[in-house]
Formats: C-alpha cells, sequence, structure tokens
C-alpha cells in the first residue's frame, strides 16, 4: 500500500461512521468526539508510518492521510500494532499515563464498534490490554483563605470594566465546582425564577441541577444588573447566553481561562500552576473537608457518574491527619516520665 500524505482534513469513512455513531446515537458530546477522532487519527497515522518506512518523528508525519483506513485496513490491526502504538505514545511523544488511557479507551471504543456494530472484525484486537498504571495525586486545590484571596483580586481590580461579571464567574466555580464546558454553556433560562438553582449540561449531553448559596445569588444578581444596562451591545443570537464577552458574544472557554489565570496571578497564586479545573477541585475538597458534605451528595453536585471517581476527594487533609497523631495516647510521654 502506497502512503497517501495530503493534508490533514481527509477522513476515514469507518472512522467517520464511529464518530456519528458517539456522537448521535449514543450522545457523547461534541468535544469528546473529537477528541476519540484526534486519537484514532494519530494511531492510523502512526500505523500508515510504520508500514510505508515513514518516521513519525518528522513532520511529515503530521500530514499523513487516514483516508485510506476502510474495512480491509482494519482487518489487519493486530493487538501487537496497538501495543507498539501504546510504547510510541510514552516514549516518543511523552504523552501522561492518563492521556495514554485515553487513547487507549478510544481505541477500544472503536475496535468494539467494528466488532459489534459493523461485524467488520469477529475479535477486539484491543479488548485485553491493561490500561497504564496512573499515579494516584491528590487533587490541587486552594485554601480557604487562597480563595478568598483570589476573590479579593476581582474585587481590587479597579481598572476592570468587566469586574461584576468575572467575580460571579469565580464565586461559581469556587461554590458549586461546574466545569468550565458548564459554565460557559449557562443560559438566562437555566436560572430559577427564584434565583435558587440554575440548570447546567453536563458530560454526555447530561443536565443537572445546581443549587446556589448566598455568595452565589448576590454575585449573579450584581452581574446581571450590569448585563441588563449592556442588552444592546449584545448579539442577537446570544441574547440568552449568561456570561457575554466584550464583543456582545457568549463568553468564550479561552475568555475564562484567561481571566483565571489574570487573576491567579494578581493574587500571588500563579505560582502553583492552577487552572480552572483546579477551582472546581477546590469546591469539591472545601465541601468534603470544611463543609462535612458526604461523598453521595458531592457525586450529585458534581455530575459524576461513577462513585469511584468522586471519591479522589475523600482523601484525609494534612490538618487531620496531624490532629490524629496528637491524639494519640502517648503522644505526650516523654523519656523522663518512663524512668
Amino acid at each position: 500500500m502506497q502512503a497517501n500524505i495530503t493534508n490533514s482534513k481527509d477522513k476515514s469513512p469507518v472512522v467517520e461512521r464511529f464518530l456519528r455513531y458517539k456522537l448521535v446515537i449514543q450522545g457523547r458530546s461534541k468535544k469528546t468526539v473529537e477528541e476519540y477522532g484526534l486519537d484514532l487519527r494519530t494511531f492510523f497515522r502512526f500505523l500508515i508510518a510504520m508500514r510505508e518506512g515513514i518516521s513519525p518523528n518528522d513532520e511529515e508525519f503530521n500530514e499523513i492521510s487516514i483516508a485510506c483506513v476502510d474495512e480491509e485496513f482494519i482487518k489487519t490491526i493486530k493487538t501487537i500494532d496497538i501495543l507498539e502504538f501504546m510504547a510510541y505514545t510514552a516514549q516518543a511523544r511523552g504523552n501522561s499515563a492518563a492521556a495514554r488511557s485515553r487513547k487507549l479507551s478510544a481505541l477500544r471504543m472503536f475496535f468494539k464498534y467494528m466488532t459489534v456494530s459493523e461485524k467488520v472484525i469477529e475479535l477486539n484486537p484491543a479488548a485485553d490490554i491493561e490500561s497504564p498504571k496512573k499515579k494516584k495525586s491528590l487533587p490541587k486545590h486552594l485554601s480557604v483563605v487562597e480563595s478568598k484571596d483570589l476573590l479579593h483580586s476581582v474585587v481590587a481590580d479597579e481598572e476592570s470594566k468587566n469586574r461584576d461579571r468575572d467575580y460571579c464567574i469565580i464565586t461559581l466555580f469556587l461554590n458549586c465546582g461546574l466545569r468550565l464546558s458548564e459554565l460557559v454553556g449557562i443560559n438566562l433560562s437555566d436560572i430559577d425564577r427564584e434565583m435558587r438553582s440554575l440548570r447546567v449540561l453536563g458530560k454526555g449531553n447530561k443536565e443537572r441541577i445546581v443549587y446556589l448559596n448566598e455568595a452565589c445569588k448576590s454575585a449573579l444578581s450584581a452581574y446581571l444588573l450590569v448585563r441588563a444596562r449592556d442588552i444592546t451591545n449584545i448579539k442577537d443570537k446570544d441574547k440568552n447566553a449568561l456570561f457575554i464577552s466584550r464583543l456582545g458574544k457568549r463568553i468564550s472557554v479561552k475568555t475564562v481561562q484567561w481571566l483565571v489565570y489574570k487573576y491567579l496571578d494578581q493574587a500571588g497564586l500563579s505560582y502553583k500552576h492552577f487552572s480552572t479545573h483546579k477551582l472546581r477541585h477546590t469546591a469539591a475538597t472545601l465541601m468534603y473537608q470544611e463543609g462535612g458534605v458526604d461523598v453521595l451528595s458531592l457525586k450529585e453536585i458534581l455530575g459524576h457518574s461513577e462513585l469511584n471517581t468522586t471519591q479522589i476527594y475523600t482523601h484525609v487533609s494534612d490538618r487531620k491527619l496531624e490532629e490524629a497523631v496528637e491524639s494519640h495516647p502517648l503522644a505526650n510521654i516523654m523519656k523522663d516520665d518512663v524512668k
């Protein structure tokens, strides 16, 4: 087979059918399906490169078309091909265990689709491959004091024309544990009339209700007053969007990421290398450790489909570990006491 080197827009018909199945039939989010597509494209480029003697480290690699990947191509793929690809992602691309696990998951789903739905192959070559062992680490989060410092950095930014909007965004992140995509997607029609709650669209297009505490209600009320004054500047297609950019459009993911980095820097917290997702971790950890929220309630608040995902927040804090050691019955027994 001659390698087909063209532009990156060339697509594989079988991959496109799989992606449509995930998007339309299984209702996966557009972003998730796009990630599947990127992982599969990298895998098939790797196979074509290996078979045609192209180095996967050359610039030429990123121009390999996967249009030649059809049913006959799929039938030639063995488990060893996937194992070699996983080794490549670890060694040459430096992918973390989590990134490699995601790629393997995409491959498992694709070959399961080829086996069960289209019946192109009899056995799934990725089915029995173990996922890379992930390093278990505690979720990074801000303390209560650091969270207050972050909020203060917004209030103190007198030059900003969007203080009320930005303060509301940070407040919702810290109190509700929203995902970035969830926050950006909030519409005015999603907010309860009494402002007790709002509806968000989470992973897998699953809706859930997020309840608002007094801090959120106050920040939201203040921002809505400002937003109402600028209503004539808002684009017609985004009239229902809650958070609006300076251009009168629904605020973008990149803008929210930028403003979070900006205020973290102003609060002297940029050294922690935090992101919007770390603010979600902060909300979850503080609710569990400081607020006494049980893990089942936390699961519903965060919109997790599996309890084991939520259990990363049930780690015992350093303070509690210190208190446990101090409470030991021998904690105050000194050498002179045992003579």
